[in-house]
């Protein structure tokens, strides 16, 4: 008897609030149900999760994963592992004024420490959690360059970066000869924010994925990760609200427009929304705590929407 190997998912597996909010055992049941069902990148941060953490500071996260890889032999070659650095409080209750940021000390440093955390050789991607405008962008690159050329990371990716930054970063890689930032990392979900506001959480100017972002990536060919896609929940949730900042007449036609297509799928609203995001070719990325959310995501990216809804979805009446 032969088993078949699911089909490779879409989705990312956000390990967040692993070791803090999220205890061990249900860490290890989430990512062997996610690899079990065709997960493979697995999403975490240097500084992860600091502001839960009895310490102040971050690294529960790289650690609970490093434990579940060594608990796992083999499963290395089954996973991608992602992991960010640059926002690590100096000590604790220090963010985000003190942080440990960019410059070639602070990435060399950070991510020696994350892979003696995750025990791990390297990783398959390294993204900079956000940036750092007191370090110019062409030594991070060349920090960057010293990873990737020593085999350490595959690739290297942005979060909470302008597009005009990321081009710069881009154009020193290429400069060098070295591997360029191929990816963004943005909160994006399928309503919109009000000009000027941005959702609970964000903390970074840049952090909500906007129109030249996305004109960007599409223009690039750059790969992008969408943080916060489902509203912690708020989509189908009635006891959560839908933030504020996303009160305005075109949130009722999104949202109409939302009911209707996840009717015609026999899907939840957030079903939708992830099905959406992988219909337009962005990862969506699920820190949920329960084995049920993360099942029910995993339906969703294998969902299909015609051009037809998808057109709908887009521009709703």
């Amino acid at each position: 008897m032969t088993t078949s190997t699911p089909p490779t998912s879409p989705l990312v597996l956000g390990a967040m609030m692993f070791g803090t909010t999220i205890d061990e055992d249900t860490s290890f049941a989430l990512l062997d149900r996610f690899v079990e069902r065709g997960g493979v990148w697995i999403d975490t941060a240097d500084c992860y999760s600091f502001w839960a953490s009895e310490t102040g500071q971050g690294g529960d996260s790289e650690r609970v994963l490093g434990r579940w890889l060594a608990a796992r032999p083999g499963v290395r070659d089954r996973v991608r592992i992602a992991t960010k650095l640059g926002a690590e409080p100096l000590w604790a209750g220090s963010w985000p004024d003190r942080r440990a940021g960019l410059s070639r000390r602070a990435v060399l440093e950070a991510f020696s420490g994350s892979l003696e955390r995750l025990g791990v050789d390297g990783v398959d991607l390294l993204w900079l959690h956000q940036e750092d405008r007191t370090t110019p962008i062409e030594e991070t690159v060349e920090a960057l360059a010293e990873l990737t050329g020593g085999g350490l990371t595959a690739r290297v990716g942005a979060s909470n970066h302008p597009a005009w930054r990321i081009e710069r970063a881009r154009a020193h890689a290429r400069h060098l000869g070295a591997t360029p930032i191929d990816a963004l990392q943005l909160n994006a979900t399928y309503l919109r924010v009000r000009p000027g506001t941005r959702p609970p959480g964000v903390e970074h100017r840049f952090g909500v994925y906007s129109d030249e972002q996305r004109d960007y990536a599409e223009t690039h060919g750059l790969e992008v990760w969408a943080y916060t896609p489902l509203l912690g929940g708020a989509y189908d949730n009635p006891a959560k609200d839908i933030p504020e900042v996303y009160e305005h007449p075109g949130t009722s036609r999104r949202l109409a427009e939302l009911d209707a297509v996840a009717a015609e799928l026999g899907a939840t609203r957030g079903q939708t929304v992830l099905a959406w995001h992988v219909a337009h070719g962005v990862r969506p990325m699920l820190g949920g705590s329960k084995v049920a959310q993360l099942d029910a995501a995993m339906d969703a990216v294998r969902l299909s929407l015609t051009a037809e809804q998808l057109a709908r979805l887009d521009q709703p009446a």
